[in-house]
Formats: C-alpha cells, structure tokens, sequence
C-alpha cells in the first residue's frame, strides 16, 4: 500500500473512531508522519498506533493526537503552550492551528531533532526550548490553550497559573498506567472546570532536566 493510500485509511479510521473537526483532519493529513519515526518503523507510520522515539518517550498514537487537539477547541488566534515537545510531530500539528505555538522539551537530543524537523518544514509560528516543562513558559504566560503531553499525578500548579482566563488545558492525569484519564481543564473566574474525556495511557511527566 502505497503512503498515500495509508494515510486515507487512517484518516477513515480516525473519522470512524469520532474525530469530526476538519482542521484536526486536515493537518493530520499533511504531516507525514513516517518523517517523524526511525527507518524500523517506518512500515508502522500510519498505523494508529504509539511509537516508541528514544529515551522512553513515544511518538503518541494518532487518534490520541487528533482527540488531544480537537478537545482544545483551537483557533488560529490562539497562543498556545505544549508540555513535551518529544519528536514535533504533535507541536506541528498544533501550529497548522493556532497563532503561535511554545513547546518544551527536557532532553536535549529530542529537542534538538524537534528543532530541525519544524525548520525543515518551515514552521515558522514554533518557538521551542530545553527545559522542565513542569514550569510552564511563565514570561509568555498567559496561554488561551495548553496541553500536556505526559502523565501527572495531578495538573501541575505552575501551568494552571499560567492559563488564561477562559482558556482550556488539556493534560493525561494519573500516576498508574491503567487509571489516567485525558482531562478538559477549563478555567473561569472563580476557578477551574475539569472534564473526563477518555481513559488514557501516557509516559510520565517528570520535573527538573536529566541528569
């Protein structure tokens, strides 16, 4: 089958499994994934499937991505910050659809690939860096939109005060593998609104830089 043909059937399954916006769809699409993964697996690209990246981090299963991205509710206003940039396939897809994107990373050899993948592709709206994404960007802060993309065993403090007022977070939450759940985090004036949207299984976030 040929990459082109595999993209449809996954764009088809992501269809099927309850992805309905047409921007999440249409960047999904023109990312080639198989960019974004090592040569032993580049046969596995567009199966809905995770994938491992180094450094026990993955490359997330598409519907995960697609579902992430859809529950920010994004528009091509928004600034927005992602906790985990890993190998920059989910920060593309999050700049094809808002105003400006700020990713974190905390190993240095991911961030560094990230980094070349989003000037290969001439992303323009990517501002990345090394760091504890635990911490958030407080000097950007606020953020209309932020999203976590490693397991906490609760939102962590930092990147809650760092959202705007109005503004929705969306973040795997739980310590044990089998009992996360990706969360809506939406905050108001008084607080903060938290949704369940679908059970989950993410590696962990850690703070602080490797050692």
């Amino acid at each position: 089958m040929s990459i082109h043909a595999e993209k449809i059937r996954l764009l088809m399954e992501l269809r099927r499994q309850g992805i309905t916006d047409t921007s999440v769809l249409a960047a999904i699409e023109t990312i080639p994934r198989e960019n974004f993964v090592s040569e032993s697996f580049q046969d596995q690209a567009y199966d809905n499937i995770a994938l491992p990246i180094g450094y026990s981090q993955t490359l997330s299963q598409p519907y995960i991505v697609a579902l992430m991205s859809e529950a920010l509710q994004l528009s091509d206003r928004m600034k927005v910050l992602e906790v985990g940039t890993g190998s920059g396939y989910q920060a593309l897809v999050l700049a094809k659809l808002c105003r400006r994107l700020y990713t974190i990373e905390r190993y240095k050899p991911l961030f560094e690939q990230a980094e070349q993948r989003f000037h290969d592709f001439r992303q323009s709206n990517i501002v990345c860096r090394c760091g504890d994404g635990t911490l958030g960007w407080p000097e950007q802060a606020p953020f209309d939109r932020i999203m976590i993309t490693a397991a906490a065993a609760d939102v962590p403090p930092e990147l809650a005060d760092q959202l705007a007022i109005g503004g929705v977070m969306v973040a795997p939450i739980g310590e044990d593998t089998s009992a996360q759940w990706l969360i809506r985090v939406t905050r108001t004036e008084s607080g903060f609104n938290v949704e369940e949207l679908e059970k989950v299984r993410f590696v962990p976030l850690i703070p602080g830089l490797p050692e």
